[in-house]
């Protein structure tokens, strides 16, 4: 699998961003699930509530380490990821195509301060 999706824009906490239209789904990259190893859980925030861009929303436990969820840009929690709650593992089997909230943007230009998939790839490869 591709480290990095063209048209998904990445954070330097490795959350990903796609945008669909008003609204962001966000996730975790490859990096950062290969990182924590096997995830066994995920605490997730409500629809509804508030998140800041830089600021935690969430963490996700593994075997290895628990890690926060940083969120990379600002708006409203529109949706969660239910499939999560019992299935965290669905994170490492598919990191791209696992959202973990969907977030109705407050500030849409802040997507265009993140990473496009070719400076995420040298970012990581540091």
């Amino acid at each position: 699998m591709s480290k990095t999706i063209e048209g998904l824009r990445y954070s330097e906490d490795h959350e990903w961003v796609k945008v669909e239209g008003g609204t962001a789904l966000i996730g975790i990259t490859d990096f950062a699930q290969s990182s924590l190893g096997d995830i066994t859980y995920a605490d997730l925030p409500e629809a509804g509530d508030e998140v800041e861009a830089g600021e935690e929303f969430g963490a996700l436990e593994s075997v290895k380490a628990s890690s926060e969820l940083l969120s990379p840009v600002s708006g409203k929690v529109t949706e969660v990821n239910a499939d999560l709650e019992n299935a965290p593992e669905k994170i490492n089997e598919d990191p791209y195509g696992t959202w973990i909230i969907k977030v109705e943007l407050s500030d849409p230009s802040q997507v265009e301060s993140l990473m496009d998939a070719s400076a995420y790839e040298e970012f990581t490869n540091k």
